[in-house]
């Protein structure tokens, strides 16, 4: 049977930020969706998992995890269905399309009036998650199509762009940014901003040295703290990364 709860928030967690390798264990390099990246549970699933939960054979979430766009059609032409139906974990369709970048059916869902901000129990939404996790085709459309809501926030008090800049998703960064309604500035539950995390919980490379370029051209706030007192250029001070360093300098 086909279990329908309410998608439901869940919550954050406590790092210990005394140093590099501590950030980097507790943050969102173990997390699926903020950083945006402690939750050793991820959200992610691909559809073997989730066929082995129970659903009607009728059902939309059922069409979903088999990526039957031709049942999806069938289904959303009765107007009575409900297309944000969830499984046990909080999941909508649409969320679960987007876990596995199910383009088209995402488009159908979205295009059928499927919510973009419901959130499952560990308070990742398909704007959420497309965001975090470089799902950039769907993000793009969730934009074009429907209104995020800012004030709905990840498991780590995160918006969609932080995590996108510290996973390196370049495209989703410039997308948001152009979209203009993400807050670049944000502090998540660590106080960090898309630009600290884009430099104190990444390697530094190449890729990052973009997002902070392109993160420092449409105004984020290099001087803001986050929960120790420490600024994005602190930690490029302290991780020995120059060309970082240099790029936050010339602004």
């Amino acid at each position: 049977m086909l279990i329908i709860f309410s998608a439901c928030q869940s919550k954050t967690a406590d790092i210990n930020q005394s140093s590099k390798e501590s950030i980097s264990m507790t943050t969102e390099k173990n997390r699926t969706s903020e950083s945006n990246k402690p939750q050793s549970n991820s959200n992610t699933k691909n559809s073997t998992e989730l066929a082995n939960q129970s659903f009607v054979g009728g059902s939309l979430i059922q069409a979903v995890i088999d990526n039957d766009s031709e049942k999806v059609t069938t289904i959303l032409q009765d107007q009575n269905y409900s297309i944000d139906e969830v499984t046990a974990k909080g999941e909508t369709p649409l969320l679960i399309a987007t876990h596995e970048n199910f383009i088209d059916i995402a488009k159908q869902l979205i295009d059928a009036g499927a919510d973009i901000n419901l959130q499952d129990q560990i308070s990742d939404s398909p704007y959420l998650y497309a965001g975090a996790q470089g799902k950039t085709e769907i993000l793009a459309y969730m934009l074009d199509k429907q209104v995020p809501d800012q004030q709905k926030i990840n498991r780590f008090g995160g918006n969609a762009l932080i995590p996108a800049a510290e996973k390196g998703h370049l495209e989703n960064v410039k997308l948001l940014l152009k979209d203009g309604r993400v807050a670049i500035d944000h502090q998540n539950n660590f106080g960090y901003t898309a630009l600290i995390e884009a430099v104190a919980l990444t390697d530094g490379s190449s890729i990052y040295q973009e997002i902070v370029n392109v993160l420092l051209e449409a105004g984020a706030d290099k001087t803001l703290r986050d929960n120790t007192g420490r600024t994005a250029e602190d930690y490029a001070r302290s991780l020995g990364y120059s060309e970082l360093l240099n790029i936050m300098n010339s602004y």
